[in-house]
């Protein structure tokens, strides 16, 4: 398992069976029937999810709620996280410090993360989300704690 993942590796063909599995995941989420979370890219050390906003993603003052871009922030970094984790293995969020830049109003919203950290017991991620025009509207810092032998999947 690689301790340190570089910022920028170098682009591989897709990963169909990664990409099946991370697809699945989110398909299994309860809490993805109110998001809408849909995966854009995963090979290892990084994912990208997408969201279109709609009215139910918004709080009282007509922008996304800030949980909501913290939920993304959080999906996001923990997929890019198992790809550097031996099979088997769960992850569960011991931290997550999210900055909001800019306020969401609408339009397509992208994350981004990249493994900064991988670890034997803890994995470390960063998330950039983008709003509709590209702008950086949050960044993440998030760490995982990582168990293995405990799976996160019922049998």
């Amino acid at each position: 398992m690689p301790r340190n993942v570089t910022r920028k590796p170098e682009r591989k063909k897709p990963d169909r069976e990664l990409e099946a599995q991370a697809r699945r995941a989110l398909r299994l989420s309860a809490v993805n029937g109110f998001t809408r979370f849909a995966l854009e890219s995963i090979e290892t050390g990084q994912a990208s999810l997408r969201f279109d906003v709609a009215a139910r993603h918004k709080q009282l003052h007509g922008v996304v709620h800030g949980g909501l871009l913290a939920a993304l922030a959080d999906t996001t970094g923990a997929m890019a996280a198992y790809t550097v984790t031996p099979k088997g293995t769960a992850l569960a969020t011991i931290e997550l410090k999210i900055n909001y830049l800019e306020a969401v109003a609408g339009g397509r919203v992208r994350a981004e993360a990249r493994v900064l950290r991988a670890g034997r017991n803890f994995v470390v991620s960063e998330c950039e989300i983008f709003d509709a025009k590209g702008t950086l509207a949050a960044k993440a810092l998030l760490t995982f704690g990582a168990a293995g032998g405990h799976l996160l999947e019922k049998k």
